[in-house]
């Protein structure tokens, strides 16, 4: 008599990985995406586990039988190295985003990116990880003064520290200074790092709290400014960005930054679309001022590892639609 043969999801055990602030913007579409993947038991570092505010997690296809969520403070190494350790994968997301200017921006800004992106790398390493994807942000590649004007923005460029103080550009100096440090500790230890520098992420929420990049789109819709400067905005959805995570985490081949942007797209053209999408009554900006700044960034090498970027409308229509259904907008 011949024995059973296990059945397929029996035999093959869930991967084990780690997104830090997994209760954020962006984590939060990873979690769900690595949970939809079927292959992934999910570890989300949040502040606190039993916080209302990540209800929307537990709530998860999946995530009853393949969602931990654990108390981590990135500042805090011993409370990191727990929630890494047994991980053979780690997405390092949690980095603070301001709104406005900060009193300090040393220890409200820099120290958590910076320091706490070391205490993540440094517990990756102890724990024989195999892979950490860190998530950038082209802010650490544009404020380079260097940079061949009219030339579409690379890999290879880096926003110039000193011109980042200078101008009080905190957050483009925290980014930066993380990266750099990522690389210098990948380049010490043979720690396996790769990081997504994505544009500004806009997309359909997961939560109900607004984050930074999406007040910064809903500037453009809400009436803040009658008149705005007409030029190019780069913008991604957050699905496409972590889409990207999990391309530079499973394929083998990838190495080193990828810049993530769908193309630029102009102010008039984002309210043009929304209105036709059959949202005609916001307060628009009335006047568009005729402007030709603005950034391009090259993202071949992203679209080598197969990446692709949603339409710009689909992207503005769900997002709307999310931001009305959660009372965002009325």
């Amino acid at each position: 008599m011949e024995a059973a043969a296990a059945p397929a999801a029996a035999a093959k055990k869930s991967s084990t990985v780690c997104v830090t602030g997994a209760g954020g913007f962006v984590a939060s579409w990873l979690v769900k995406l690595l949970l939809s993947t079927g292959r992934y038991a999910v570890r989300g570092t949040v502040r606190d586990p039993g916080d209302g505010k990540n209800a929307h997690l537990l709530a998860l296809e999946g995530a009853g039988e393949r969602l931990q969520l654990v108390k981590a403070d990135m500042l805090d190494y011993s409370s990191v190295a727990s929630a890494v350790a047994g991980c053979e994968g780690v997405f390092h997301v949690a980095s603070p985003v301001p709104y406005g200017q900060s009193s300090n921006p040393e220890a409200d800004v820099i120290a958590p990116a910076v320091t706490g992106t070391l205490n993540v790398l440094k517990a990756c390493k102890e724990a024989e990880v195999k892979r950490v994807v860190v998530v950038s942000s082209v802010s650490a590649v544009f404020n380079n003064p260097n940079w061949p004007k009219g030339k579409a923005f690379t890999e290879d460029s880096w926003s110039d520290e000193e011109y980042c103080r200078k101008n009080e550009e905190w957050y483009f100096l925290s980014k930066t200074l993380a990266e750099h440090e990522a690389f210098a500790y990948a380049a010490k230890t043979g720690l396996d790092i790769v990081t997504i520098c994505p544009s500004l992420v806009i997309g359909p929420l997961m939560q109900r709290t607004v984050n930074t990049s999406v007040k910064v789109f809903l500037s453009y819709i809400k009436g803040d400014q009658e008149t705005v400067q007409n030029g190019f905005k780069n913008l991604v959805d957050v699905r496409d960005v972590t889409d990207a995570l999990l391309l530079a985490y499973e394929n083998p081949q990838a190495s080193g930054r990828y810049l993530c942007n769908s193309p630029p797209i102009r102010v008039s053209d984002i309210v043009n679309i929304l209105i036709k999408s059959s949202f005609p009554t916001y307060t628009y900006p009335k006047n568009f001022v005729e402007f030709e700044g603005g950034y391009t960034y090259d993202t071949e090498k992203l679209r080598k590892l197969g990446w692709t970027y949603r339409p710009m409308e689909e992207t503005l229509r769900d997002s709307i639609e999310c931001y009305r259904r959660l009372g965002i907008l009325n």
